[in-house]
């Protein structure tokens, strides 16, 4: 990109890492991350809550919701504008990881809300450091097993589409309000794609976002009781728990966040992949490895589980394209606002899941076709198809209710961390083949017939 093209503010740079955007227009597709992400971001808190013992009080629940938003817009400042090597420069949304719900809330109802943030303070550390390691141990996580996770990922989103377009986890999940909605709320996005000419079309999320949410207003599905119920103002709260080490909580958990890099690898090369169209650099995935973990300890620090990448969000830029780091980062702004303004946060909120499903099924599928472009770009030798078809089969067959229970005989920590963890299973798979399956497995094959 030219001097000039790179310090004007045109439009153009949207499809580029760098360069300013008229920040009137980069708004919109800031805000497009932002409603992507915003109830995935709060709702592994509220389990996670729900299952401490003691209970925590709905006042400490509102106030971590609202730390939440703001270390999410912290680390993904950070993921877009590096401190140091912490940060991978690339336009990555971080949020709370649903990847933990399930070991972080037996520690929290077992040991307590406090250990399970002892926990991951010091389980931050730990991939934060793994990921500054990132040149010792990169080379043996090959292309094809990176495109088999991304794969794997996307194939797991697709139960939480699925959740979300029936209303979430309601009664009144798959009722034909939450359903006509989510439908209206997805005909809105592909006609918009259709209909809509120029950049705007990249903003078809964002459309849908706002006629479903005005639909859903009118069908008196949204509560609105509640958005000023936090004040206009409030700073978040540093260290409101004193942590608590517990040895058997961070051995659990350190497990967690090897699983938590595996999709944040696979995350990472799929978001360089769809919108960057080349293969992610050892920097790259270090500096991203680096944020994910010691933004994790910082978000301990403040109350919260770990934040990792949003797959939500790289399926959102594998549809739109849209890479440029100064716009995304005012989606990071409106979640630092969010943090600061509780009614900016509880507005967000107040977006109902099947509006959110509708958005948010196409995306899931966009991560599963960059995962095969990837898988394409690695070649389809024999040794590529039993690395990828083996993994996905056991990842996707084993971790799939009820035909979970395979794991019942084993520990109760492999069955937290495999049970129900299509990508844990797929990339502990993939890895072991890529090690094991000999290199030159071509070589052997009989010539083709005249």
């Amino acid at each position: 990109m030219s001097q000039k093209s790179s310090g004007a503010a045109r439009m153009e740079n949207i499809y580029q890492l760098d360069g300013r955007v008229p920040i009137g227009k980069a708004i919109p597709f800031g805000l497009q991350h932002v409603l992507a992400m915003f109830v995935s971001n709060l709702a592994p808190i509220t389990i996670i809550a729900g299952a401490a013992q003691p209970a925590l009080l709905p006042g400490q629940l509102a106030m971590l919701l609202q730390n939440a938003m703001f270390v999410a817009g912290i680390a993904t400042m950070i993921q877009l504008f590096p401190l140091w090597k912490i940060g991978a420069r690339l336009p990555i949304v971080m949020g709370v990881s649903f990847t933990f719900v399930t070991i972080l809330s037996s520690i929290a109802a077992n040991y307590g809300y406090p250990s399970m943030i002892g926990a991951v303070l010091v389980g931050g550390i730990f991939e934060g450091s793994l990921g500054l390691l990132a040149r010792y141990w990169k080379h043996f996580i090959a292309p094809i097993v990176s495109a088999t996770v991304v794969t794997a990922i996307g194939f797991s989103l697709f139960t939480v589409g699925a959740r979300s377009f029936g209303g979430g986890y309601n009664d009144d999940f798959g009722s034909l309000q939450n359903l006509s909605v989510a439908g209206i709320t997805l005909l809105t996005c592909i006609l918009w794609s259709i209909f809509a000419k120029g950049y705007l079309k990249q903003l078809s999320v964002l459309a849908g976002l706002i006629v479903g949410y005005i639909l859903s207003a009118v069908l008196g599905m949204v509560d609105f009781s509640g958005i000023f119920s936090g004040g206009l103002l409030s700073l978040p709260h540093l260290l409101p728990f004193r942590p608590v080490f517990h040895p058997g909580a961070i051995f659990s958990v350190c497990i967690i966040f090897l699983v938590s890099a595996a999709e944040t690898i696979g995350d990472t090369s799929a978001m360089v992949s769809s919108g960057l169209n080349r293969e992610i650099t050892e920097q790259e995935v270090s500096g991203s490895l680096g944020c994910d973990g010691f933004a994790s300890s910082v978000s301990a620090l403040f109350g919260c589980p770990p934040v990792t990448s949003f797959s939500q969000n790289v399926g959102l830029i594998a549809m739109t394209k849209v890479v440029n780091r100064f716009t995304i980062a005012t989606g990071a702004a409106a979640m630092l606002l969010a943090g600061l303004l509780p009614p900016v946060g509880n507005f967000f909120a107040s977006l109902p899941q099947c509006v959110l499903g509708g958005c948010t099924i196409m995306m899931f599928g966009s991560i599963v076709s960059s995962g095969i472009q990837m898988i394409s770009a690695c070649g389809f030798s024999q040794r590529n198809i039993i690395i990828t078809s083996l993994s996905l089969a056991v990842g996707i067959g084993f971790t799939t209710s009820p035909e979970s229970e395979i794991w019942k005989n084993f520990p109760p920590l492999i069955q937290t961390v495999f049970g129900g963890n299509v990508v844990a299973v797929v990339f502990v798979v993939a890895l072991l083949l890529n090690g094991i399956l000999p290199k030159n497995m071509e070589s052997g094959r009989l010539p083709a017939q005249e």
